[in-house]
């Protein structure tokens, strides 16, 4: 499951000092730069050094795990909620573009050149480097999200 990850969410979970030792004028501004991935939580220093924010160090270190996977894009697969429906793989544009059966809803296993496939009932990211997210000229795509009803593709950002 993908934790909720948005500036007030992360904000809530920081000490809310406004020290500045993280160089950044507010805890609130902190927060919009962790979640654009412009800052790391480690430059917070208050809650890895004061016992008290220990459960919230916790929770945010669960809700800033998913960016290591999400990597540029901010595209994060749940495959726990993913029932291999295969509307990802068959909304996705780049997709489509490499392999036009999968824009017939023919499912495919070309895994070198597609962004998502179906393997073993459940959506699978393959090359995450064909995304319009990643690729130039980059766009802020979101079909993949859009289309997902079961919401196991979320973009964190």
């Amino acid at each position: 499951m993908v934790p909720r990850f948005d500036a007030f969410s992360v904000y809530k979970l920081l000490p809310q000092t406004n020290c500045k030792k993280c160089g950044e004028t507010n805890c609130m501004a902190f927060a919009v730069k962790l979640v654009s991935q412009k800052i790391t939580l480690d430059k917070c220093t208050p809650i890895f050094e004061e016992a008290k924010h220990k459960e919230n160090l916790a929770k945010l270190q669960e809700i800033v795990a998913p960016l290591a996977e999400a990597r540029e894009t901010g595209i994060v697969l749940d495959e726990d909620k993913c029932i291999g429906c295969g509307n990802c793989v068959v909304a996705c544009p780049p997709n489509a573009f490499v392999n036009p059966k999968s824009a017939k809803g023919l499912s495919t296993n070309n895994e070198k050149d597609s962004i998502f496939v179906v393997k073993d009932g459940k959506a699978r990211i393959a090359n995450l480097s064909r995304c319009r997210r990643y690729e130039p000229p980059i766009t802020l795509c979101r079909v993949c999200e859009v289309y997902c009803f079961t919401e196991a593709i979320k973009i964190l950002r």
